[in-house]
């Protein structure tokens, strides 16, 4: 951890917690005569790993006595704009912000800093950009990237075909998640591209990460190019589900490689039974617990340590970066039913 990320994150641990004392106790010497209030902003519930995060941060704050307020923005900016106007109007101590768009929310850290007094602000699992964020809570997202992009490199190498044709789906422009998918995949996948081992048929962005959006480009993909296609490398596993279905109408599925990312239940079951290749298992309540954790620590006057740190175009944002571990049907039970995040009958159905 750089001497800079220290003293970023000690300055704003003593500054918030001066102002949580006033808030709470009149200028007295506890930070807070209440139980603390802790908001969560949320790009959308729509998909199934945001309401395990949800879930497991209500869980973990309400043990460890802190009051929690949950709003979902529906992939909506102005929608996220507004429920987070109304979190710090209801008097939240602490902000945790999953954002829609990265940018946008930049207005989010600029709300909750002018709060009298500033209320801090945690970037959940995406960067808010160009903005004096906290700290910022997430994955290696370069190497999830990387290991969907290793993952491919194997498969072409495995499969004996030269060159192996893959098509490229990436997440939301919006999402700097995304760009970091991107960079780890090129950086796996571009010496096989440039020796010819691999070739990118098509690469197209999926707006809002919407399945139904990946399916328009599985499906440009397969009229362009008809059954000559041996892998989809899909962001994760919402597109790799469009993408499986646009498949599945041409009678592919089980024949063209899948990559995807989140370990959802539904991509669980897919690897099972040979639809999906492979899932990153990002271990979701682990995060949003530590998030829980860093969120109650600032009410406490507790030091909040970040050892890394990640760039947002403003500064280098004091950041935890967990780790990820790739899943396929092999290890699904020693992954995520080891760590109790479903069962083995959830997965293995008939």
């Amino acid at each position: 951890m750089s001497l800079k990320s220290i003293l970023v994150v000690v300055s704003l641990v003593l500054s918030v917690a001066i102002g949580l004392a006033l808030r709470g106790s009149g200028g007295g010497a506890a930070v807070l005569s209440r139980k603390p209030l802790i908001g969560l902003s949320l790009d959308t519930l729509k998909e199934a790993r945001w309401q395990v995060d949800r879930d497991a941060f209500k869980a973990r704050c309400e043990a460890l006595g802190a009051e929690v307020k949950i709003e979902s923005a529906n992939s909506d900016d102005n929608v996220q704009i507004q429920n987070v106007t109304g979190l710090l109007t209801g008097g939240v101590d602490v902000l945790v912000v999953a954002s829609h768009n990265g940018v946008v929310m930049a207005k989010a850290v600029e709300m909750a800093h002018s709060q009298k007094p500033p209320v801090p602000v945690i970037a959940y699992d995406r960067l808010i950009m160009n903005s004096p964020v906290d700290v910022y809570l997430s994955f290696d997202n370069v190497r999830v990237g990387k290991q969907q992009g290793q993952f491919m490199v194997e498969a072409a190498a495995k499969s004996g075909k030269k060159p192996f044709k893959i098509v490229r789906m990436y997440g939301a422009k919006s999402d700097n998640n995304a760009i970091l998918f991107k960079q780890g995949q090129d950086e796996a996948l571009k010496p096989a591209i440039d020796s010819g081992a691999i070739q990118v048929l098509l690469e197209d962005w999926c707006d809002d990460w919407k399945p139904e959006n990946a399916k328009k480009i599985a499906n440009a993909a397969l009229t362009r190019f008809g059954h000559d296609i041996d892998a989809i490398l899909a962001s994760n596993d919402g597109t790799a589900g469009g993408a499986i279905q646009a498949l599945s109408e041409e009678g592919l599925v089980g024949k063209v490689i899948v990559t995807g990312q989140d370990a959802e239940l539904v991509a669980c079951q897919r690897l099972v039974q040979g639809s999906q290749s492979m899932t990153i298992y990002k271990p979701l309540k682990q995060l949003a617990g530590r998030a829980a954790e860093l969120a109650y620590a600032f009410t406490q006057r507790k030091a909040v340590v970040a050892p890394d740190t990640v760039n947002n175009g403003k500064f280098d944002v004091p950041s935890v970066l967990m780790d990820t571990v790739v899943v396929t049907k092999d290890n699904v039970d020693d992954t995520v039913v080891k760590d109790n995040m479903f069962k083995h009958e959830q997965i293995f159905t008939k």
